[in-house]
């Protein structure tokens, strides 16, 4: 479960890469025809796959905290591991999805001469994001620094 882990992990990491790559390809590719393929490849094939890795990292995440000594919840890390993984599954939902089509289409019209939409220059922010918070993410896996999680009491755990 931890190699599942550590792989779409990594996966995703390269599919983010990836997607760099393509928004500076389309921005500043050598010609249109390149940036138009560029903007159609993202478009076409980013959302998915990245969306399966971090759902992927997301349950072997769940079931490795669930099994083993880390819990869910119990250390710092972890549980800031958790929000960020489903903050950024959220992100490619409800922010990067919805304009994939208008990329696509832009990207298929570039070649035609068509102005380049502003939305297209902010495409430069999702992988800096992601990526971001993906090797934060890393660097905790890392070196799990904060310790546990202190519960108040009445919660019925003890204190560490």
């Amino acid at each position: 479960m931890l190699v599942t882990h550590i792989v779409s992990a990594g996966a995703w990491i390269g599919i983010d890469v990836m997607v760099a790559v393509l928004v500076l390809t389309g921005r500043f590719g050598s010609s249109d025809e390149v940036r138009g393929l560029a903007y159609e490849a993202l478009a076409t094939f980013v959302v998915w796959p990245m969306l399966v890795s971090g759902l992927l990292t997301l349950t072997t995440g769940l079931i490795l905290g669930l099994g083993t000594r880390w819990g869910l919840v119990r250390y710092w890390w972890v549980g800031i591991k958790l929000v960020l993984n489903l903050v950024l599954c959220t992100l490619i939902l409800v922010a990067l999805r919805p304009g994939m089509d208008e990329i696509g289409a832009y990207g298929r019209d570039l070649v035609n001469g068509a102005p380049e939409p502003a939305g297209v220059s902010d495409l430069f922010f999702p992988p800096a994001v992601s990526l971001t918070t993906l090797a934060l993410a890393t660097v905790l896996a890392v070196a799990k620094p904060w310790g546990r999680i202190r519960r108040t009491a009445g919660t019925g755990s003890t204190r560490s």
